[in-house]
């Protein structure tokens, strides 16, 4: 049984580079997504993310990883279970269409949030999240990394806290925790090495950037 999951891994893995959807088709298969992440993919409260202007090959990542277990989201249970590779592809392009509504920055933020994210925090070896994610957070599309630019500083505040925890590596704490960054642990690296200040401070400029 076990390798059969294994096997599951790596052809949805391998799927997950390979899917191209159809936004067209994807905009009809949005309904129930809409009602917590918005019509076009721009959520109202922080509590769910914006997918508006997110690039595809994450979003399929990240619908499979919700599907396998692998990213454990409570408010997601459920909601893909009877959807298909073509349809979570379909989903993800049109939501990659949408243009992100953006957001702002906090000034008393401004600073320290600009250091983090273009320099990181050379004193405990955080990398800078341009590195990644670009200078004005549009992600690397080819390479999976997403776009933040725009998001809700608030869940960018939230998942930063859960690659810390997952970054402890026990099992009481990986239930609340995410650890679907792979095998180099880059988001659990990066996170376990900010500060509560850091995490809201470059929260607050990713809002902001676009």
């Amino acid at each position: 049984m076990k390798k059969v999951m294994i096997a599951l891994g790596l052809v949805l893995g391998c799927a997950s580079g390979a899917l191209a959807g159809d936004a067209s088709a994807g905009k009809g298969k949005t309904l129930v997504c809409s009602a917590c992440h918005g019509a076009d993919g721009n959520s109202a409260a922080a509590t769910f993310p914006k997918l508006a202007g997110q690039n595809e090959k994450y979003l399929i990542k990240q619908m499979l990883d919700i599907v396998s277990g692998a990213r454990p989201v409570p408010t997601m249970v459920g909601q893909l279970d009877n959807m298909s590779r073509e349809d979570i592809a379909d989903i993800a392009a049109f939501y990659a269409s949408q243009a992100n509504s953006g957001g702002q920055t906090s000034a008393e933020l401004l600073d320290l949030g600009q250091k983090v994210y273009r320099a990181g925090v050379s004193a405990r070896g955080v990398a800078a999240c341009s590195a990644c994610h670009g200078p004005r957070g549009s992600g690397n599309a080819p390479a999976g990394f997403p776009a933040l630019a725009g998001q809700h500083a608030d869940y960018i505040a939230d998942q930063l806290r859960k690659f810390q925890i997952g970054a402890e590596n026990t099992l009481e704490q990986n239930a609340a925790g995410r650890t679907n960054d792979g095998d180099g642990r880059i988001m659990r690296d990066v996170a376990a090495g900010m500060s509560d200040n850091e995490i809201a401070a470059v929260s607050s400029y990713i809002a902001g950037l676009h």
